[in-house]
């Protein structure tokens, strides 16, 4: 098994890295501070990222990406993970790869212009009461003719306030299953601009300032029958190919900001000198470093060997689960022990890691909850044995 990069690799790491250190790093603070990203800082952060060659770099050079195999491209957002989300959401933008569903019309409409920066999406599926369980979403689209109604809420949608139009998913229908009746799903493509759709401010919470949620409303909001992604009842088909890489993301992105706070407490242990020594020469502080690259180095390997496997074409849910699982449990406790080695300073906003431990906290919950991906694994573990 070969652990080495390619050259070309190692160029994008290197790219993506300077672009974070040097263009998204200064704006930090001013993120922090305010809460807000200014669209004019977001517009030229994102006119640099185009320029530079990292902007819908996770697309296919067939519709005008970079291109990049999923394991160069978990090799990139870990790269991007070392700052904020809104800095690398927002002005770096990755397009969902759901929209490579689009017809031929749509593509024009709305793949293109993403990947060209000229437009940006965001993707509905999270409902007030409803969280994991997406069959049992109360959203619903009727049709009526040649159109669908679409009734319904729902929140925790990031960036939505940033975003053109919404990728939203809605029940369109029953069929038997197994434990009875169980809705169907279909996906449509809806503009922000569309009458019956509004974009409301969400809750306010601890993590990813400027990367705002929001809660979206539809009543009686008509859409064409040609802006269903997909096919009619299928949305979950579209859904399920999708959830798996984002799972990647944010396993890639947390190594990032582990590998920051890591680096930021390794520094400290060297500078810092208490009783005449430094403190990472005290086995209280050495054996947290050694337990952080430890976690670390094994949810990375995990990620890495899911995103090989991705381009092998014989990734599983399970790959995947274990992959985000360990990488989100992971960056919650090298953040806490990297605050815990810099004692009272590490919660200072003068360092990026309270930033980084309160930002931890969602990504135990958001593409999937630690609950979810243990479920996937057992299931996974238990199925062949008749469990």
């Amino acid at each position: 098994m070969d652990f080495a990069l390619s050259e070309e690799q190692e160029m994008i790491v290197a790219t993506t890295r300077s672009f974070v250190e040097n263009e998204l790093y200064p704006h930090e603070a001013e993120l922090e501070e305010t809460g807000v990203l200014r669209p004019e800082l977001r517009d030229a952060l994102k006119a640099k990222a185009i320029e530079t060659g990292l902007y819908a770099a996770n697309m296919p050079e067939d519709v005008g990406g970079a291109g990049l195999d999923t394991l160069t491209w978990v090799l990139y957002e870990r790269e991007l993970g070392r700052t904020s989300y809104a800095l690398h959401w927002n002005c770096v933008g990755r397009p969902s790869n759901i929209l490579l569903a689009c017809t031929p019309e749509q593509r024009e409409r709305y793949l293109f212009p993403s990947i060209r920066g000229e437009k940006s999406d965001c993707l509905a599926l999270t409902e007030p009461d409803v969280g994991s369980d997406l069959r049992g979403m109360k959203t619903t689209a009727r049709a009526d003719g040649s159109d669908f109604v679409i009734n319904g809420t729902k929140h925790f949608i990031s960036h939505a306030d940033e975003a053109d139009f919404v990728i939203l998913f809605a029940a369109s229908g029953e069929e038997e299953g197994p434990r009875g009746k169980r809705k169907l799903i279909t996906a449509f493509l809806i503009d922000k601009d569309t009458p019956g759709y509004t974009v409301r401010a969400g809750y306010k919470n601890v993590s990813h300032r400027g990367y705002n949620n929001c809660i979206l409303e539809f009543s009686d909001c008509r859409v064409p029958a040609t802006q269903v992604l997909g096919e009619v009842h299928k949305g979950f088909e579209v859904a399920n190919e999708w959830l798996g890489a984002t799972r990647l993301q944010v396993a890639a992105t947390c190594i990032g900001r582990a590998k920051r706070a890591l680096d930021l407490a390794m520094q400290w242990a060297v500078d810092r000198v208490q009783f005449g020594q430094q403190i990472g020469k005290f086995q209280g502080v050495s054996f947290k470093l050694a337990d952080m690259a430890l976690e670390l180095k094994a949810a990375e390997l995990l990620t890495l060997e899911a995103a090989w496997k991705f381009d092998q074409k014989t990734v599983t849910d399970m790959d995947m689960a274990m992959a985000k699982l360990k990488a989100t449990e992971m960056l919650a406790m090298v953040a806490d022990e990297a605050i815990q080695i810099h004692g009272g300073m590490g919660l200072m906003s003068d360092l990026p890691l309270e930033r980084i431990w309160r930002d931890a906290r969602v990504e135990r919950i958001w593409e999937g909850t630690s609950e979810i991906q243990r479920h996937i694994i057992s299931r996974a573990m238990l199925r062949p044995l008749g469990g």
